[in-house]
C-alpha cells in the first residue's frame, strides 16, 4: 500500500519567503498530538509522524501525510487550508509505500 504526501514549502506563490522564520515548527507543534494511539511519542517533544518539518534545498517545508485523515479529517483539512490560507506553494509528493 502507498500513501501520498504533500510537501508545503515556505515560500509563497508570489515567490515571498513565508514569514515567521519559526511557521514550519509552530504548525507541527500544533499538530504534533495527532499520532497513532500506539505511538508513545510525547507531543512536547516530537512531532507527529504526519505533519513534519524538513529544510529543502534551504527552504522551511513541512511534510504532511494523508493519513492524518484516518485519525482527523479535520486536521488534515487545517493543515491543507493553513497552505492554501497563506499562499504557500504546496506539491504532492510521490507516493511512499507505507510503513
Amino acid at each position: 500500500m502507498t500513501t501520498k504526501h504533500y510537501l508545503i514549502h515556505g515560500v509563497t506563490i508570489h515567490g515571498k519567503t513565508f514569514r515567521p522564520s519559526d511557521w514550519a515548527d509552530r504548525l507541527c507543534g500544533v499538530m504534533a498530538r495527532f499520532r497513532l494511539s500506539t505511538d508513545y511519542g510525547d507531543p512536547k517533544y516530537t512531532y507527529s509522524p504526519y505533519v513534519y518539518p524538513e529544510m529543502i534545498t534551504n527552504i522551511k517545508c513541512v511534510v504532511v501525510d494523508e493519513r492524518l485523515r484516518d485519525i482527523d479529517p479535520r486536521a488534515l483539512d487545517f493543515v491543507l487550508n493553513f497552505a492554501k490560507d497563506n499562499e504557500l506553494v504546496m506539491t504532492e509528493m510521490c507516493e511512499i509505500p507505507a510503513k
